[in-house]
Formats: structure tokens, C-alpha cells, sequence
């Protein structure tokens, strides 16, 4: 029996503040737990059972897997980008850009040319969250988010944009198109691709906030792509993943048991499945879907 094939709504619990999943060769899935008694990656055996603190590095928010196994992680509280092991040797590729240092490593993804891509959201942890606590009047923060490219050979940087509203969620599609998110908006932009490493101009591709929503902070976190070229973004404070799809509206938004989903990650192929880390309850939920997801790049 696939213990990926049952059906269940919750895969772990007990998970403090749990960010960034990624899906292992072996079923296994890794995922960091960002709270301050934490603040580890933590590998969760495939059925859900048993798991395994891998490395504890601070305050760890997004993963990607490169081809040789290797795990790449946006470090938050002391801002840099991390090369890790599944043994747990730990290793800084970069903490700057051209001698600007990172601010809020946020998420990951690889791209078609090999290079890894990332995003900072553009103000430091204890800015946004002073002494664990939204800051007042965030919506009108001097915000600067960037989005980098990285090159996972010699850790050399090279800033792409700059001056978006809390860069979050990060995803390449099929064609290789960069899309990115930003909290504080709502809006999930796109760049085309232009080839060797470069990208088109921002463009906005969409925007997922519900109209209807009542009030509180809320916006986009992280994001993958189907193989159906669906966009599927959580909604931090709305509770729900909201699928986007090719023209870049809404085509459903599918309700989490929290509040406070951070990422999802889909499941082996043939599962036809997502992961979502959830703060609120902090859990991994599970939720059916009617595709598989893209194979990513990396």
C-alpha cells in the first residue's frame, strides 16, 4: 500500500510555524519550522510517522532541491542563503548582492538555465515583525522587495528587480516564464523569459485577493505550478490555496482547515495531490486535486 495514495486531510502535526515543503526522491518530505524554538528543517518520513531535525539554522523559510541532493534554504533571521546537506553540513553560498546585503530571504526555485532564483522581501524580520508581532501599519512600510538570481556554482548574484511590496512566493512555469508574488497587494507579477539568465520587464499577471474578505492582514506566500499550467498560490489569513489559472484569474480557492497557509508542495506523480504547511494549527494538510504537479527545474 501507497501510503501517499490514502486519503487524509492532515499529514503532520505538531509542526512549529512550519514553512517551505519539499518532496524528497524517497517520498520523504522536508519541511522548516521557523519558530524561534525551532527553527530547524525537519524531514517527515512519507507516511507522516516519524521525522528527523536535519539542521537548526535560525529562522529557515524556504527550501529547493538541486539535482545532486543538496538542499537550498532561504535563511531569515541572520539573512543569507544556505547549502545543506541531508547529513546536516551547512554551508553559506551568499548574504549579499553586489555589497547589498540581504534583507529577508524568503523562497526559492531553480530555473531553466541551472541558476537558482530568490526572493527577498525587502525588510528585515524585526521590521516586519517587531518582538514577534506584525508591525503596525504595514501596509504603508518602506518595503523594498528584490528577486535574485544565483549562481549555484560560484554563489555570484545578480539583482533582477527590485522595489515590489514583500516578494513571497516563487515559480518558473512550463516554458520557463518567472512568476513572483507580493504580499502586501495581492498581485502576482510575471517576467517573460529573454534567455541567458535574463528576464522581461515586470508585468502583473493577476491578483488573488478575495473582494470580498473582511478585513486582517492576508496575501500570497508561496506557490507552485500544475501540470495544467494552473497557478496554486496560498493565501496567508484567508485560509485557502487559490488556483490561478492561465489567463490569471481565479478559478477556485480551496479551503485549509487554518487560517495561515505558508506553502504547499505537490505529491509524487500519480498522486494528484498538494502539501500545505499551516502556521494556525501548525500542520501539513492534504487536499486532493485533479492534477499532478509541473516537475520542477531543479
Amino acid at each position: 500500500t501507497n501510503p501517499w495514495m490514502e486519503t487524509e486531510m492532515i499529514f503532520a502535526t505538531d509542526l512549529h510555524s512550519p514553512e517551505g515543503p519539499v518532496l524528497l526522491p524517497d517520498g520523504d518530505l522536508l519541511v522548516t519550522e521557523m519558530a524561534s524554538d525551532r527553527g530547524c528543517v525537519t524531514r517527515i518520513s512519507r507516511d507522516g510517522q516519524r521525522r528527523q531535525v536535519i539542521a537548526r539554522t535560525g529562522r529557515p523559510n524556504g527550501l529547493a532541491l538541486d539535482r545532486e541532493g543538496c538542499i537550498w534554504v532561504a535563511e531569515s533571521l541572520r539573512p543569507t542563503l544556505l547549502r545543506m546537506t541531508l547529513g546536516g553540513r551547512i554551508e553559506v553560498v551568499a548574504d549579499a548582492c553586489d555589497g547589498e546585503p540581504f534583507l529577508f530571504p524568503n523562497d526559492l526555485a531553480f530555473g531553466p538555465d541551472g541558476a537558482l532564483y530568490l526572493t527577498d522581501s525587502g525588510i528585515t524580520l524585526n521590521e516586519w515583525v517587531p518582538n514577534g508581532k506584525l508591525r503596525a501599519g504595514y501596509q504603508s512600510a518602506l518595503v523594498d522587495g528584490r528577486v535574485y538570481r544565483i549562481d549555484p556554482k560560484t554563489g555570484s548574484c545578480r539583482k533582477l528587480d527590485t522595489g515590489i511590496r514583500f516578494t513571497n512566493g516563487i515559480a518558473f512555469d512550463a516554458l520557463g516564464v518567472l512568476y513572483v508574488n507580493e504580499t502586501v497587494t495581492g498581485n502576482v507579477y510575471r517576467y517573460p523569459a529573454s534567455g541567458d539568465g535574463e528576464v522581461g520587464k515586470r508585468e502583473l499577471f493577476g491578483n488573488i485577493s478575495d473582494p470580498d474578505w473582511p478585513g486582517g492582514y492576508r496575501g500570497p506566500d508561496g506557490q507552485k505550478f500544475g501540470q495544467d499550467g494552473n497557478l496554486y498560490v496560498t493565501q496567508y489569513g484567508e485560509g485557502c490555496v487559490v488556483v490561478v489559472g492561465t489567463d490569471g484569474s481565479v478559478v477556485k480557492r480551496i479551503r485549509m482547515g487554518g487560517h495561515r497557509p505558508t506553502n504547499l508542495v505537490f505529491g509524487p506523480v500519480g498522486s494528484r495531490r498538494i502539501y500545505v504547511t499551516e502556521v494556525e494549527h501548525g500542520v501539513v494538510e492534504v487536499h486532493d486535486t485533479d492534477v499532478d504537479g509541473l516537475l520542477l527545474f531543479g
